[in-house]
Protein backbone atom coordinates (compact mmCIF):
# COMPACT_ATOMS: atom_id res chain seq x y z
CA UNK A 1 0.00 0.00 0.00
CA UNK A 2 2.96 2.21 0.71
CA UNK A 3 4.50 1.54 -2.22
CA UNK A 4 1.51 2.48 -4.49
CA UNK A 5 0.69 5.81 -2.44
CA UNK A 6 4.19 6.51 -3.36
CA UNK A 7 4.17 5.91 -6.95
CA UNK A 8 0.94 8.00 -6.99
CA UNK A 9 2.72 10.95 -5.42
CA UNK A 10 5.75 11.00 -7.61
CA UNK A 11 3.30 10.69 -10.49
CA UNK A 12 1.30 13.19 -9.78
CA UNK A 13 3.83 15.55 -8.68
CA UNK A 14 5.51 14.89 -11.48
CA UNK A 15 2.55 15.52 -14.44
CA UNK A 16 1.85 18.72 -11.94
CA UNK A 17 4.95 20.13 -12.42
CA UNK A 18 5.71 19.31 -16.34
CA UNK A 19 1.81 21.20 -17.17
CA UNK A 20 2.91 24.04 -14.93
CA UNK A 21 5.80 24.70 -17.94
CA UNK A 22 3.42 25.32 -20.81
CA UNK A 23 1.79 27.87 -18.46
CA UNK A 24 4.66 29.61 -18.12
CA UNK A 25 5.95 29.16 -21.50
CA UNK A 26 2.68 30.61 -22.81
CA UNK A 27 2.93 33.44 -19.96
CA UNK A 28 6.60 34.60 -21.52
CA UNK A 29 4.95 34.05 -25.41
CA UNK A 30 2.62 37.18 -23.91
CA UNK A 31 5.76 39.05 -22.34
CA UNK A 32 7.08 38.94 -25.88
CA UNK A 33 10.70 37.87 -24.83
CA UNK A 34 13.51 37.93 -27.12
CA UNK A 35 14.22 34.80 -28.81
CA UNK A 36 18.00 35.88 -29.61
CA UNK A 37 18.35 36.50 -26.25
CA UNK A 38 17.65 33.32 -25.20
CA UNK A 39 19.85 31.96 -28.10
CA UNK A 40 22.49 34.41 -26.55
CA UNK A 41 22.04 32.73 -22.60
CA UNK A 42 21.76 29.21 -24.02
CA UNK A 43 25.49 29.89 -25.47
CA UNK A 44 26.52 31.49 -22.49
CA UNK A 45 25.22 28.94 -20.27
CA UNK A 46 26.98 25.79 -21.64
CA UNK A 47 30.14 27.42 -21.86
CA UNK A 48 33.26 25.36 -20.24
CA UNK A 49 34.51 26.33 -17.00
CA UNK A 50 37.39 24.72 -15.42
CA UNK A 51 39.47 25.59 -12.71
CA UNK A 52 43.04 24.82 -12.70
CA UNK A 53 44.14 21.94 -10.37
CA UNK A 54 45.91 23.86 -7.67
CA UNK A 55 46.02 22.93 -3.94
CA UNK A 56 43.99 25.18 -1.84
CA UNK A 57 41.27 25.66 0.79
CA UNK A 58 38.88 24.85 -2.42
CA UNK A 59 40.25 21.24 -3.43
CA UNK A 60 41.14 20.63 0.65
CA UNK A 61 37.34 21.13 1.11
CA UNK A 62 36.05 19.04 -2.11
CA UNK A 63 38.52 16.44 -1.15
CA UNK A 64 36.88 15.67 2.47
CA UNK A 65 33.07 16.17 0.92
CA UNK A 66 34.62 14.31 -1.97
CA UNK A 67 35.36 11.35 0.80
CA UNK A 68 32.22 11.53 2.85
CA UNK A 69 29.90 11.58 0.20
CA UNK A 70 31.20 8.82 -1.43
CA UNK A 71 32.19 6.58 1.31
CA UNK A 72 28.31 7.37 2.77
CA UNK A 73 26.79 6.98 -0.88
CA UNK A 74 28.46 3.62 -1.87
CA UNK A 75 26.73 2.69 1.71
CA UNK A 76 23.66 3.68 1.08
CA UNK A 77 23.81 2.40 -2.81
CA UNK A 78 22.59 5.63 -3.94
CA UNK A 79 26.52 7.02 -5.52
CA UNK A 80 26.21 10.45 -4.24
CA UNK A 81 25.57 12.64 -7.33
CA UNK A 82 23.42 14.90 -5.50
CA UNK A 83 26.38 15.84 -3.21
CA UNK A 84 29.45 16.19 -5.86
CA UNK A 85 27.41 18.08 -8.50
CA UNK A 86 26.97 21.10 -5.51
CA UNK A 87 30.40 20.47 -4.50
CA UNK A 88 32.04 20.91 -7.84
CA UNK A 89 29.99 23.77 -8.88
CA UNK A 90 30.06 26.01 -5.57
CA UNK A 91 33.58 25.28 -4.17
CA UNK A 92 35.53 24.40 -7.23
CA UNK A 93 33.70 26.36 -9.72
CA UNK A 94 33.03 24.41 -12.46
CA UNK A 95 30.08 24.56 -15.02
CA UNK A 96 26.96 22.31 -14.65
CA UNK A 97 27.69 20.29 -17.16
CA UNK A 98 30.93 19.72 -16.44
CA UNK A 99 30.30 18.74 -13.11
CA UNK A 100 28.10 16.32 -13.57
CA UNK A 101 30.60 14.49 -15.54
CA UNK A 102 33.05 14.74 -13.15
CA UNK A 103 30.25 13.42 -10.62
CA UNK A 104 29.70 10.18 -12.50
CA UNK A 105 33.51 9.79 -12.51
CA UNK A 106 33.62 9.84 -8.75
CA UNK A 107 30.39 7.22 -8.92
CA UNK A 108 32.32 5.10 -11.18
CA UNK A 109 35.31 4.84 -8.97
CA UNK A 110 33.30 4.64 -5.45
CA UNK A 111 31.20 1.74 -6.97
CA UNK A 112 33.86 -0.18 -8.18
CA UNK A 113 35.46 0.03 -4.92
CA UNK A 114 32.53 -1.02 -3.82
CA UNK A 115 31.77 -3.97 -5.65
CA UNK A 116 35.42 -5.26 -5.05
CA UNK A 117 34.72 -4.93 -1.31
CA UNK A 118 30.96 -6.89 -1.78
CA UNK A 119 33.17 -9.43 -4.08
CA UNK A 120 35.19 -10.51 -0.92
CA UNK A 121 31.74 -10.78 1.62
CA UNK A 122 29.29 -13.67 1.82
CA UNK A 123 25.78 -13.35 2.35
CA UNK A 124 24.52 -12.68 5.50
CA UNK A 125 21.69 -15.03 5.95
CA UNK A 126 22.07 -17.27 2.70
CA UNK A 127 24.55 -19.58 1.12
CA UNK A 128 23.75 -17.15 -2.53
CA UNK A 129 25.84 -14.44 -3.77
CA UNK A 130 25.19 -11.16 -1.95
CA UNK A 131 25.24 -9.66 -5.60
CA UNK A 132 21.90 -10.30 -6.96
CA UNK A 133 22.33 -10.92 -10.63
CA UNK A 134 18.50 -11.58 -11.65
CA UNK A 135 17.92 -7.94 -10.11
CA UNK A 136 21.12 -6.37 -11.99
CA UNK A 137 19.65 -8.07 -15.29
CA UNK A 138 16.32 -6.80 -14.40
CA UNK A 139 17.13 -3.22 -13.64
CA UNK A 140 20.38 -2.44 -15.37
CA UNK A 141 18.91 -2.20 -19.38
CA UNK A 142 16.29 -0.60 -18.16
CA UNK A 143 18.79 1.93 -16.11
CA UNK A 144 20.83 2.74 -18.76
CA UNK A 145 18.02 3.22 -21.26
CA UNK A 146 16.55 5.83 -18.66
CA UNK A 147 20.05 7.58 -19.32
CA UNK A 148 20.22 8.46 -22.54
CA UNK A 149 16.32 9.61 -22.10
CA UNK A 150 17.74 11.90 -19.21
CA UNK A 151 20.69 13.56 -21.13
CA UNK A 152 17.71 14.18 -23.82
CA UNK A 153 15.52 16.05 -21.23
CA UNK A 154 18.06 17.84 -19.78
CA UNK A 155 18.55 19.35 -22.97
CA UNK A 156 14.56 20.56 -23.08
CA UNK A 157 13.96 20.77 -19.63
CA UNK A 158 14.30 24.21 -18.38
CA UNK A 159 16.76 24.41 -15.59
CA UNK A 160 13.79 25.58 -12.92
CA UNK A 161 11.83 22.23 -13.44
CA UNK A 162 14.61 20.05 -13.11
CA UNK A 163 14.94 21.20 -9.51
CA UNK A 164 11.47 20.61 -8.98
CA UNK A 165 11.62 17.54 -9.65
CA UNK A 166 14.58 17.01 -7.40
CA UNK A 167 13.06 18.18 -4.69
CA UNK A 168 10.06 16.05 -5.28
CA UNK A 169 11.81 12.56 -6.35
CA UNK A 170 14.59 13.21 -3.14
CA UNK A 171 11.77 14.10 -0.72
CA UNK A 172 9.71 11.32 -1.50
CA UNK A 173 12.06 8.59 -1.52
CA UNK A 174 14.40 9.89 1.38
CA UNK A 175 11.36 9.55 3.83
CA UNK A 176 9.84 6.16 2.65
CA UNK A 177 13.57 5.44 3.25
CA UNK A 178 13.40 6.59 6.65
CA UNK A 179 9.90 5.03 7.62
CA UNK A 180 11.67 1.85 6.09
CA UNK A 181 14.43 2.60 8.80
CA UNK A 182 12.63 3.11 11.44
CA UNK A 183 10.50 -0.39 10.66
CA UNK A 184 13.13 -2.27 10.61
CA UNK A 185 15.15 -0.54 13.36
CA UNK A 186 12.17 -1.61 15.62
CA UNK A 187 12.05 -5.22 14.16
CA UNK A 188 15.72 -5.80 15.12
CA UNK A 189 15.03 -4.37 18.63
CA UNK A 190 12.21 -7.47 18.88
CA UNK A 191 14.84 -10.07 17.75
CA UNK A 192 17.08 -9.29 19.89
CA UNK A 193 15.00 -8.99 22.76
CA UNK A 194 14.25 -12.61 22.17
CA UNK A 195 17.32 -13.67 21.54
CA UNK A 196 17.99 -12.17 25.35
CA UNK A 197 15.22 -13.92 26.28
CA UNK A 198 16.19 -17.67 25.06
CA UNK A 199 19.67 -16.56 26.48
CA UNK A 200 18.41 -16.29 30.18
CA UNK A 201 15.96 -20.03 29.44
CA UNK A 202 18.31 -22.12 28.84
CA UNK A 203 20.40 -21.75 31.95
CA UNK A 204 20.42 -24.42 34.66
CA UNK A 205 20.30 -23.48 38.88
CA UNK A 206 24.20 -22.40 39.04
CA UNK A 207 23.52 -19.94 36.42
CA UNK A 208 25.34 -21.95 33.74
CA UNK A 209 24.71 -21.57 29.99
CA UNK A 210 23.33 -25.71 28.75
CA UNK A 211 22.20 -24.35 25.50
CA UNK A 212 24.63 -22.42 23.00
CA UNK A 213 22.05 -19.78 21.66
CA UNK A 214 24.00 -17.53 20.25
CA UNK A 215 22.32 -17.04 16.79
CA UNK A 216 23.77 -14.06 14.60
CA UNK A 217 21.50 -13.10 11.84
CA UNK A 218 24.22 -10.71 10.35
CA UNK A 219 26.96 -12.49 9.84
CA UNK A 220 27.79 -15.73 7.85
CA UNK A 221 27.03 -18.95 8.85
CA UNK A 222 29.93 -21.14 7.35
CA UNK A 223 33.63 -19.27 7.09
CA UNK A 224 35.35 -19.61 3.48
CA UNK A 225 38.63 -18.19 2.14
CA UNK A 226 38.72 -15.05 0.61
CA UNK A 227 39.43 -16.41 -3.12
CA UNK A 228 36.21 -18.69 -2.32
CA UNK A 229 33.90 -15.79 -1.81
CA UNK A 230 35.17 -14.23 -4.99
CA UNK A 231 34.52 -17.10 -6.52
CA UNK A 232 31.50 -17.68 -5.19
CA UNK A 233 29.86 -14.27 -5.57
CA UNK A 234 30.98 -13.95 -9.73
CA UNK A 235 28.12 -15.56 -11.73
CA UNK A 236 30.35 -15.34 -14.94
CA UNK A 237 27.71 -15.87 -17.56
CA UNK A 238 25.25 -13.38 -16.29
CA UNK A 239 28.09 -10.97 -15.77
CA UNK A 240 29.28 -11.93 -19.33
CA UNK A 241 25.42 -10.59 -20.17
CA UNK A 242 25.70 -6.86 -18.25
CA UNK A 243 28.97 -7.18 -19.87
CA UNK A 244 27.18 -7.25 -23.64
CA UNK A 245 24.32 -5.16 -22.61
CA UNK A 246 27.10 -2.28 -21.56
CA UNK A 247 29.34 -2.75 -24.37
CA UNK A 248 26.32 -2.70 -26.91
CA UNK A 249 25.29 0.94 -24.67
CA UNK A 250 28.86 2.41 -25.28
CA UNK A 251 29.10 1.75 -28.89
CA UNK A 252 25.59 3.06 -30.09
CA UNK A 253 26.57 5.97 -27.91
CA UNK A 254 30.37 6.54 -29.18
CA UNK A 255 28.83 6.12 -32.86
CA UNK A 256 25.86 8.55 -32.06
CA UNK A 257 28.10 11.35 -31.16
CA UNK A 258 29.77 11.91 -34.73
CA UNK A 259 25.85 11.67 -36.13
CA UNK A 260 24.36 14.88 -36.83
CA UNK A 261 21.77 15.87 -34.12
CA UNK A 262 18.26 14.52 -35.04
CA UNK A 263 19.36 13.67 -38.58
CA UNK A 264 17.79 10.11 -39.89
CA UNK A 265 20.88 8.11 -38.83
CA UNK A 266 20.56 9.56 -35.37
CA UNK A 267 17.37 8.53 -34.49
CA UNK A 268 18.00 5.23 -36.07
CA UNK A 269 21.14 5.09 -33.16
CA UNK A 270 18.71 5.73 -30.71
CA UNK A 271 15.56 3.80 -31.40
CA UNK A 272 17.96 0.95 -31.70
CA UNK A 273 18.52 0.74 -27.82
CA UNK A 274 14.54 0.04 -27.33
CA UNK A 275 15.17 -3.30 -28.33
CA UNK A 276 18.38 -4.12 -26.37
CA UNK A 277 16.89 -2.45 -23.52
CA UNK A 278 13.54 -3.91 -23.26
CA UNK A 279 14.60 -7.42 -24.92
CA UNK A 280 17.22 -7.84 -22.04
CA UNK A 281 14.47 -6.97 -19.74
CA UNK A 282 11.81 -8.63 -20.93
CA UNK A 283 14.30 -12.39 -21.08
CA UNK A 284 14.96 -11.67 -17.37
CA UNK A 285 10.96 -10.97 -16.65
CA UNK A 286 9.73 -13.92 -18.22
CA UNK A 287 12.79 -15.78 -16.15
CA UNK A 288 11.82 -14.74 -12.97
CA UNK A 289 7.66 -15.20 -13.61
CA UNK A 290 8.07 -18.54 -14.77
CA UNK A 291 10.58 -19.74 -12.01
CA UNK A 292 8.21 -18.30 -9.65
CA UNK A 293 4.85 -19.67 -10.71
CA UNK A 294 6.64 -23.16 -10.97
CA UNK A 295 7.63 -22.62 -7.07
CA UNK A 296 4.13 -21.38 -6.68
CA UNK A 297 2.67 -24.74 -7.99
CA UNK A 298 5.36 -26.89 -6.13
CA UNK A 299 4.45 -25.35 -2.55
CA UNK A 300 7.63 -23.71 -2.31
CA UNK A 301 7.48 -20.36 -0.88
CA UNK A 302 10.99 -19.26 -0.72
CA UNK A 303 11.39 -16.03 -2.58
CA UNK A 304 12.91 -16.40 -6.58
CA UNK A 305 15.54 -13.73 -5.75
CA UNK A 306 16.89 -11.39 -3.20
CA UNK A 307 13.07 -9.65 -3.46
CA UNK A 308 10.44 -11.01 -1.32
CA UNK A 309 7.56 -9.92 -3.71
CA UNK A 310 5.69 -11.84 -6.58
CA UNK A 311 6.84 -11.28 -9.75
CA UNK A 312 3.28 -10.18 -11.62
CA UNK A 313 2.52 -8.38 -14.89
CA UNK A 314 2.03 -5.71 -12.46
CA UNK A 315 4.99 -5.68 -10.11
CA UNK A 316 7.37 -6.62 -13.27
CA UNK A 317 5.66 -3.48 -15.18
CA UNK A 318 6.66 -1.45 -11.97
CA UNK A 319 10.22 -2.41 -11.77
CA UNK A 320 10.36 -1.08 -15.50
CA UNK A 321 8.80 2.07 -14.80
CA UNK A 322 11.19 2.63 -11.65
CA UNK A 323 14.20 1.65 -13.57
CA UNK A 324 13.40 4.12 -16.36
CA UNK A 325 12.75 6.66 -13.63
CA UNK A 326 15.97 6.20 -11.89
CA UNK A 327 17.84 6.04 -15.62
CA UNK A 328 16.15 9.53 -16.18
CA UNK A 329 17.13 11.02 -13.10
CA UNK A 330 20.91 9.68 -13.23
CA UNK A 331 21.00 11.76 -16.72
CA UNK A 332 19.05 14.80 -15.74
CA UNK A 333 21.46 14.83 -12.38
CA UNK A 334 24.49 13.47 -13.44
CA UNK A 335 24.11 10.87 -10.44
CA UNK A 336 23.97 7.32 -11.30
CA UNK A 337 20.62 6.31 -10.87
CA UNK A 338 20.80 4.74 -7.10
CA UNK A 339 18.67 7.68 -5.97
CA UNK A 340 15.80 5.38 -7.29
CA UNK A 341 16.95 1.88 -7.23
CA UNK A 342 18.33 1.30 -3.54
CA UNK A 343 15.02 2.30 -2.46
CA UNK A 344 13.40 0.72 -4.76
CA UNK A 345 15.38 -2.57 -3.56
CA UNK A 346 14.71 -1.89 -0.29
CA UNK A 347 10.36 -1.68 -1.10
CA UNK A 348 10.80 -5.35 -3.04
CA UNK A 349 12.00 -6.58 -0.31
CA UNK A 350 15.68 -7.41 -0.15
CA UNK A 351 17.60 -6.88 2.46
CA UNK A 352 19.85 -3.56 3.15
CA UNK A 353 23.33 -5.43 2.62
CA UNK A 354 22.27 -6.99 -0.81
CA UNK A 355 20.36 -3.76 -1.89
CA UNK A 356 23.30 -1.84 -1.33
CA UNK A 357 25.55 -4.26 -3.12
CA UNK A 358 23.48 -4.60 -6.22
CA UNK A 359 22.46 -1.36 -6.39
CA UNK A 360 26.31 -0.28 -6.70
CA UNK A 361 26.89 -3.22 -9.23
CA UNK A 362 24.25 -1.56 -11.34
CA UNK A 363 25.26 1.82 -10.87
CA UNK A 364 29.18 0.68 -11.74
CA UNK A 365 27.57 -0.32 -15.51
CA UNK A 366 25.49 2.73 -15.80
CA UNK A 367 27.99 5.44 -14.62
CA UNK A 368 30.66 4.19 -16.53
CA UNK A 369 28.49 3.97 -19.74
CA UNK A 370 28.07 8.47 -18.92
CA UNK A 371 31.97 8.73 -18.39
CA UNK A 372 32.60 7.34 -21.75
CA UNK A 373 30.11 9.04 -23.15
CA UNK A 374 31.46 12.26 -21.41
CA UNK A 375 35.21 11.58 -22.55
CA UNK A 376 34.66 11.09 -25.82
CA UNK A 377 32.61 14.73 -25.31
CA UNK A 378 35.49 16.07 -23.46
CA UNK A 379 33.48 17.58 -21.13
CA UNK A 380 35.85 16.94 -17.89
CA UNK A 381 39.60 17.75 -17.52
CA UNK A 382 41.37 14.48 -16.92
CA UNK A 383 43.54 15.55 -14.06
CA UNK A 384 40.59 16.73 -12.14
CA UNK A 385 38.92 13.48 -13.13
CA UNK A 386 42.03 11.14 -11.77
CA UNK A 387 42.08 13.03 -8.37
CA UNK A 388 38.63 12.79 -7.27
CA UNK A 389 38.69 9.27 -9.14
CA UNK A 390 41.42 8.15 -6.20
CA UNK A 391 39.66 9.61 -3.65
CA UNK A 392 36.30 7.82 -4.52
CA UNK A 393 38.23 4.57 -4.50
CA UNK A 394 39.55 5.15 -1.30
CA UNK A 395 36.20 6.19 0.03
CA UNK A 396 34.35 3.94 -1.62
CA UNK A 397 36.64 0.74 0.08
CA UNK A 398 36.63 1.57 3.26
CA UNK A 399 33.16 3.30 3.52
CA UNK A 400 31.91 -0.41 2.84
CA UNK A 401 34.44 -1.62 5.38
CA UNK A 402 33.52 0.45 8.29
CA UNK A 403 29.76 0.49 7.78
CA UNK A 404 29.55 -3.56 7.55
CA UNK A 405 31.63 -4.09 10.72
CA UNK A 406 29.78 -1.67 12.72
CA UNK A 407 26.02 -3.32 11.32
CA UNK A 408 27.61 -6.82 12.09
CA UNK A 409 29.04 -5.35 15.89
CA UNK A 410 25.55 -3.82 16.44
CA UNK A 411 23.40 -6.62 14.31
CA UNK A 412 21.32 -3.50 12.98
CA UNK A 413 21.03 -3.86 9.42
CA UNK A 414 18.59 -0.97 9.39
CA UNK A 415 21.71 1.12 9.56
CA UNK A 416 22.44 1.20 6.05
CA UNK A 417 18.69 2.54 5.28
CA UNK A 418 19.22 5.47 7.84
CA UNK A 419 22.50 6.35 5.61
CA UNK A 420 20.55 6.19 2.50
CA UNK A 421 17.99 8.17 3.61
CA UNK A 422 19.97 10.94 5.40
CA UNK A 423 22.23 11.01 1.67
CA UNK A 424 18.91 11.25 -0.39
CA UNK A 425 17.92 14.29 1.89
CA UNK A 426 21.22 15.97 1.67
CA UNK A 427 21.25 16.05 -1.54
CA UNK A 428 17.55 17.26 -1.69
CA UNK A 429 18.78 19.96 0.59
CA UNK A 430 22.27 21.21 -1.65
CA UNK A 431 20.70 20.79 -4.75
CA UNK A 432 17.05 22.34 -3.94
CA UNK A 433 18.69 25.27 -2.90
CA UNK A 434 21.32 25.75 -5.61
CA UNK A 435 18.39 24.93 -8.07
CA UNK A 436 16.00 27.96 -6.31
CA UNK A 437 19.09 30.23 -6.02
CA UNK A 438 19.49 30.23 -9.88
CA UNK A 439 16.05 29.97 -10.91
CA UNK A 440 15.75 33.26 -9.43
CA UNK A 441 18.82 34.51 -10.68
CA UNK A 442 17.00 33.49 -13.75
CA UNK A 443 13.81 35.14 -13.71
CA UNK A 444 15.15 38.36 -12.40
CA UNK A 445 17.31 38.22 -15.78
CA UNK A 446 14.62 37.86 -17.90
CA UNK A 447 15.47 34.28 -19.25
CA UNK A 448 13.20 32.42 -21.15
CA UNK A 449 11.75 29.82 -18.88
CA UNK A 450 9.93 27.44 -21.07
CA UNK A 451 11.00 23.97 -22.82
CA UNK A 452 14.07 24.38 -25.25
CA UNK A 453 14.22 23.06 -28.37
CA UNK A 454 15.44 19.95 -28.82
CA UNK A 455 17.74 19.90 -32.18
CA UNK A 456 18.37 23.41 -32.05
CA UNK A 457 20.24 22.77 -28.22
CA UNK A 458 22.63 19.42 -28.88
Amino acid sequence: MATKTLVFYLLSCFSIAILSVVFVTQYQQKQHFNVLYLSNSSVSTTQKVWPKLEFGWRIAVATIIGFLGSAFGTVGGVGGGGIFVPMLTLIVGFDTKSAAALSKCMIMAASAASVWYNLRVQHPSKDVPILDYDLALLFQPMLMLGITLGVALSVVFPYWLITVLIIILFIGTSSRSFSKGIMMWKEETILKKELEKQKETFVNSRGELLIDTDYEPLNPKEEKSSIEIICFNLNWKRLLLLVIVWVVFVLLQVIKNDAAACSTWYWVLNLVQLPVAFGVFGYEAIKLYDEGKKRKICGNTESVCGASIEFTPVTISFCALCGLLGGTVGGLLGSGGGFILGPLLLEIGVIPQVASATATFVMLFSSSLSVVEFYFLRRFPIPHALYLMSISLLAGFWGQYFVRKLVAFLKRASIIVFILSAVIFASALTMGVIGIKKSIQMINDHEFMGFLDFCSNQ
